[in-house]
């Protein structure tokens, strides 16, 4: 499932770049921290192939850099995860350094260097080009679908940056990406020996933590499978769960005697409403809609399979607190029950 969702959201990434409905933003991004976290999420792609993985500052680094921490992650990953994947044995190496000598300003450049299969100037010439691999046996040995290269290249151009390779067949290759940062006089440098001092501790996964205890929770969604998986992750957090199957079922349960008419109950019989967007009878809008229109001032979870731009904003401006997408991810569902639940307890 997991894979599949990769190869959609590489397809609409590639149509919304091609559609020039692509934006990259520009904030500030702790470089050493936000390099030090790819890197710790590949090491374990890397150990499981027993593949070293070194993480290497060649010169100074600005302390903060302003990019698209997003588009920056999906880049690096998507190369480093490459070189893993064409690496059978032997090493990957991360190398960081700043460049000032170019003529759009300073820019950071990320090798990506590997001991792997190595590649001819004519399967150079054809890694940039959508649904293209190196040759046909890539996709029967490697798997993949030639999209994430081509996704790589043009966002780090859209990056004020580009990617060049160079690569020799059967001896390895070296990704090289550049990303422009924007200025930074008076930005403190790190030396390469001091770069790993200047990371946060590392952050324990916040799903274990999430507490819902004894939090009365109504989940409105109408397909069985999801009723199930939804529930039992809420309920494994120690939430109480009610399960409907519609909009219209949501509102009879918050109403003051079961009937869709009524007043809503007061107090409420639960704390936080979760609901499917999509469903027969009344859909989540609608329901949220009514809810909202009576007085309803819970916290509101909208859960949605709508991958397109603006649905977020289509969610909220019904009077959703919250979003989250399907498929469901539970560390995602649980941190978006807990930070709804803090909204509400703020507004109280």
């Amino acid at each position: 499932g997991e894979h599949l969702l990769a190869v959609i959201n590489d397809i609409l990434d590639i149509a919304k770049i091609e559609a020039g409905r692509m934006a990259v933003e520009s904030v500030p991004v702790s470089t050493c921290q936000i390099l030090g976290d790819i890197h710790d999420l590949m090491l374990v792609r890397a150990q499981g192939k027993e593949v070293s993985l070194s993480l290497e500052y060649v010169s100074a680094v600005p302390e903060s850099v302003h990019t698209d921490p997003t588009r920056l992650r999906q880049v690096l990953i998507n190369l480093i995860g490459n070189a893993i994947k064409f690496t059978e044995r032997g090493s990957v190496a991360i190398r960081v350094a700043l460049n000032t000598s170019g003529p759009a300003g300073p820019a950071m450049r990320f090798e990506i260097a590997d001991t792997g299969v190595g590649m001819t100037p004519e399967q150079i010439a054809r890694l940039f080009v959508p649904f293209e691999q190196a040759d046909d046996s890539t996709t029967r040995k490697f798997g993949g679908t030639g999209l994430g290269l081509s996704i790589s290249h043009k966002l780090a151009r859209m990056m004020g940056g580009d990617i060049h390779v160079r690569s020799e067949l059967g001896k390895g290759s070296v990704f090289t990406a550049t990303v422009k940062v924007g200025l930074i006089d008076g930005v403190r440098m790190i030396e390469p020996a001091d770069a790993a001092k200047h990371r946060a501790a590392p952050h324990k996964a916040s799903s274990p933590s999430v507490n819902l205890k004894d939090v009365r929770i109504l989940l409105a969604e109408d397909g069985p499978d999801n009723q199930r998986l939804i529930s039992f992750h809420l309920r494994k957090a120690g939430a109480t769960v009610q399960i409907v199957g519609n909009g219209r079922l949501a509102i009879e349960a918050l109403t003051s005697d079961g009937s869709f008419d009524a007043p809503l109950a007061d107090p409420a019989p639960i704390d936080l409403f979760v609901t499917d967007m999509q469903m027969s009878e009344l859909d989540g809008y609608s329901a949220v809609r009514l809810l909202r229109d009576r007085g309803c001032t819970l916290p509101i979870i909208a859960l949605t399979a709508h991958a397109m731009s603006g649905d977020a904003e289509k969610c909220l401006r019904a009077g959703c607190d919250m979003y989250a997408s399907k498929p469901v991810d539970r560390d995602r569902l649980l941190e978006v029950c807990r930070d709804a639940l803090a909204a509400g307890h703020a507004r109280a």
